[in-house]
């Protein structure tokens, strides 16, 4: 059993959290902006403690888990003296799983090491789904001997967690699955719609070309969510928006092209223009002419 620290219990971070207090035996200590969040948390799971601030929480800390909403959020909550880091102990490991820029990963990197301790940048895949069921893949960025310790806690709420690289590598591969996922969702939006139009039986359509070439999680999960317009289901299209910000600023900083990711970027705006910015990512079929959106 770990001593552990917690900072951030939205909907990602709440079930990870309680992971690693049920399954994994750690004794947990959690810090939330909404201080009702945290004690809701500790309700919850009958154990752990709840602080003031990240620095109280990550006091004594063998580990600190952080997962939050941009760069600014976890500079927030790691640097100043409320921040994570001017508690941990030496030697302490920072595991953050919020999904942010590589170069705010490399940043704290370099701060933590200043300081002693380590930082491992951890983005996840799987949405809250999979957070709630512990089956969470996670893309780290660290020196391998940090990431040999962090990788039997992580295991508390994941399915696979692989290292990367150096720091900043979790990110950029996070990246990497944000990119191929839009042009997925788009795919098979698009392919739903046609469906619709042509008047096949949509799921015998589906269900067959699902044995096939076509098949991918997006199909398994969100096909008959879609055909039904029912979009609250998983991950938000504001939050896809932010990381496709994210994976077209670092496009543009390393040379890479990403036309299709730019073009789905701008239709997911169209989404939030219309209210649908808390609807998940399969929204994207709403603005095809076909069944009308549901309410």
């Amino acid at each position: 059993m770990a001593k552990v620290a917690w900072i951030g219990l939205g909907v990602m971070g709440y079930p990870m959290a309680g992971h690693l207090r049920n399954k994994g035996g750690h004794d947990v200590a959690v810090y939330n902006r909404n201080p009702a969040k945290a004690q809701a948390w500790l309700a919850a799971y009958g154990a752990g403690s709840a602080h003031a601030t990240p620095a109280e929480a990550a006091v004594g800390a063998d580990f600190v888990f952080a997962c939050v909403g941009n760069d600014d959020d976890l500079r927030q909550v790691t640097l100043g003296p409320d921040g994570a880091f001017a508690a941990m102990r030496k030697g302490a490991i920072f595991i953050d799983h919020t999904t942010a820029s590589a170069d705010v990963a490399r940043e704290l990197a370099a701060e933590a090491e200043r300081r002693g301790a380590a930082f491992i940048d951890a983005p996840v895949s799987g949405g809250q789904a999979g957070a709630e069921a512990g089956q969470l893949t996670v893309m780290c960025g660290g020196d391998e001997k940090d990431f040999r310790a962090a990788e039997p806690v992580i295991g508390a709420y994941a399915k696979a967690v692989r290292l990367m690289g150096p720091a900043g590598s979790g990110q950029l591969a996070k990246m990497v699955n944000q990119i191929a996922i839009a042009g997925l969702v788009q795919g098979l939006s698009e392919a739903i719609a046609f469906a619709e139009n042509a008047g096949l039986d949509v799921t015998a359509v589906i269900d067959t070309i699902s044995k096939g070439a076509a098949q991918s999680w997006q199909m398994e999960n969100r096909w008959q969510t879609m055909h039904a317009r029912r979009f609250d289901f998983g991950f938000a299209v504001d939050w896809m928006r932010k990381d496709l910000g994210i994976c077209l600023a670092e496009a543009r900083r390393n040379g890479a092209s990403l036309p299709v990711a730019e073009l789905v970027d701008g239709y997911y705006g169209e989404v939030q223009a219309k209210g649908g910015g808390r609807w998940d990512t399969s929204s994207l079929i709403t603005r095809l002419p076909g069944k009308p959106t549901a309410t």
